[in-house]
């Protein structure tokens, strides 16, 4: 089964969900603001998705800058820890299936997951 994390005001995620369950999926959906995910899942998702926290984190949400997220002195560590505790910092929509993972960017990569 699919999970989608998800944050239904994003189109991008809107457009990601419309896009599995139009393919007859229901994903389990984790709205990840509401229900944030803890260092471990973040570490998981990372490998999954084969990519940095920093690569993760949305540079353009307030909170990048007024954090000094830009950084690049910030220990892996240190970002995750700052994902679980502003998940609006978090990329969306994620969709994992497995240990197979993918940014939902454009929404049509989630479609990756169904081959």
């Amino acid at each position: 089964m699919i999970t989608l994390y998800h944050n239904p005001r994003c189109s991008k995620s809107r457009e990601a969900l419309a896009l599995l369950e139009a393919r007859g999926q229901a994903p389990r959906i984790v709205r990840y603001l509401e229900t944030p995910p803890d260092a471990a899942t973040l570490k998981s998702l990372l490998k999954s998705l084969g990519i940095s926290a920093r690569e993760l984190l949305r540079s353009k949400e307030p909170e990048y800058a007024e954090l000094g997220l830009d950084d690049p002195k910030l220990s892996e560590a240190k970002l995750i820890a700052t994902m679980v505790t502003h998940p609006r910092l978090i990329e969306r929509p994620i969709a994992v299936d497995g240990n197979r993972a993918v940014i939902g960017r454009p929404p049509e990569k989630v479609l990756e997951l169904l081959k």
